[in-house]
């Protein structure tokens, strides 16, 4: 046998094999797309929790403007365009003040700007924190990046702070097994993560000295913080960013009369419901270095999940990039103290469980099969609604493409 004939007939797949292709390319397009199908500018919906968003850096080379799909597609066509998969919060700026005299084909009639926008340097087709180009012109394989939930940027594993790659939780396959990854910054401003059961993490103790257990009910205890019995999914083996013991740490102990004592900062609660938190910490804002009764405060309520003032509480900064495991928004605590700590650092999103890219995914896979199964009954219907003699034309037009596949096939791929 010819070797390069055996060469290109390895490399040869069956129509099969195409079409399973093909099908996924359409399902990851789709998961991209969120289920848009590219006909309808947004910006009539307003700011979407979470939509596919092109920079076009041929009218706006600055990088300070966001355009949807159909609008990168019908108004942007032949420019240079810069996919940047998801954003949140945000609206189409197809036309407005950003794009000198061009105009919105679809709606031209925009608000001069859309101010709750926000942008960061990949709307000028830079990521990381070495702010590279992807794909990278000056390297030779590209590696895969990955995308903090939070500020919504790409890293390279290598700028996450992790020792290697292992430290990232992959099953045997190379797939993910975090469902969320918060980058080595942000992960200062999420600081209180730290507090949750190590159930939270995706792999391994991402602590390894935090609150510890105690029998009162007075301390934080290691289990599912949403308050039922199962475990949130993920390993809880991981060896990531530590909280050291220290007088400006959270920590426990059982004192000799039978009560828990959390510490938080230079302050106590006991296991008779009052807790004590001294200000002058990071983001404490209490005065005079005075300790105040948090739990007869009427600004926080009893039930909170980690029973301290993540405000006043002394962060100890992560080292690393965080990654969290399924569901782990559903473990944080949304009574009105944390809320207002989420308001205050512009993280409320992270409590909204349709934010999450899982869940964005999930919608677009609905989608995608109520299009797919009313394109189905649209064809059947239409067959169905047609005479007998164009039924049999059909049908036979169908056997002769069949038959002319088929010797296309032989042809190419001869039995040997």
């Amino acid at each position: 046998m010819d070797p390069t004939f055996e060469e290109e007939a390895e490399q040869a797949v069956t129509l099969n094999e195409y079409l399973e292709q093909v099908e996924e390319r359409e399902l990851e397009a789709d998961l991209v797309l969120g289920g848009d199908d590219g006909k309808e500018c947004t910006y009539g919906k307003g700011y979407l929790k979470r939509q596919a968003i092109f920079s076009c850096l041929t009218c706006t080379p600055d990088g300070n403007a966001g355009v949807c799909t159909a609008c990168s597609l019908s108004c942007h066509d032949g420019h240079q365009i810069v996919e940047l998969w998801t954003k949140r919060n945000f609206r189409c700026d197809c036309g407005n003040s950003k794009f000198g005299e061009f105009y919105c084909k679809i709606l031209p009639n925009k608000d001069v700007e859309n101010t709750e926008n926000s942008y960061n340097h990949n709307f000028k087709g830079l990521y990381c924190t070495c702010s590279r180009p992807y794909p990278d012109p000056d390297v030779e394989e590209q590696v895969e990046m990955l995308q903090c939930c939070l500020c919504e940027d790409w890293f390279h594993e290598e700028h996450l702070g992790v020792e290697s790659s292992d430290e990232i939780p992959r099953d045997e396959e190379g797939e993910p097994l975090y469902e969320d990854l918060i980058c080595k910054p942000c992960s200062e401003v999420c600081f209180f993560l730290n507090l949750y059961p190590k159930s939270i993490w995706a792999e391994g103790k991402q602590l390894d000295a935090t609150v510890k257990a105690s029998k009162d009910k007075g301390v934080l205890e290691d289990k599912p913080s949403t308050g039922k019995s199962e475990d949130l999914t993920g390993d809880t083996s991981n060896n990531s960013p530590k909280v050291v013991d220290s007088k400006d740490t959270v920590n426990s102990e059982s004192v000799s009369d039978g009560k828990s004592m959390l510490q938080v900062g230079n302050c106590e609660s006991t296991s008779n419901g009052k807790s004590m938190v001294q200000g002058g910490h990071v983001n404490g804002g209490l005065d005079g270095g005075k300790c105040v009764d948090i739990a007869e405060s009427s600004d926080m309520k009893v039930d909170c999940v980690l029973g301290v003032d993540i405000a006043a509480v002394s962060p100890v900064l992560p080292s690393k990039a965080m990654f969290l495991s399924k569901n782990w928004r559903d473990a944080l605590c949304k009574c009105n103290k944390c809320m207002e700590f989420y308001r205050e650092k512009r993280i409320t999103f992270l409590t909204d469980k349709e934010d999450s890219i899982a869940e964005y995914e999930r919608v677009a896979k609905q989608k995608r099969a109520a299009n797919i199964e009313q394109q189905e009954g649209a064809e059947l219907s239409l067959f169905n609604n047609l005479g007998h003699i164009e039924k049999v034309e059909i049908l036979k037009g169908i056997e002769e493409m069949k038959d002319g596949l088929r010797s296309f096939l032989v042809y190419m791929l001869p039995a040997f």
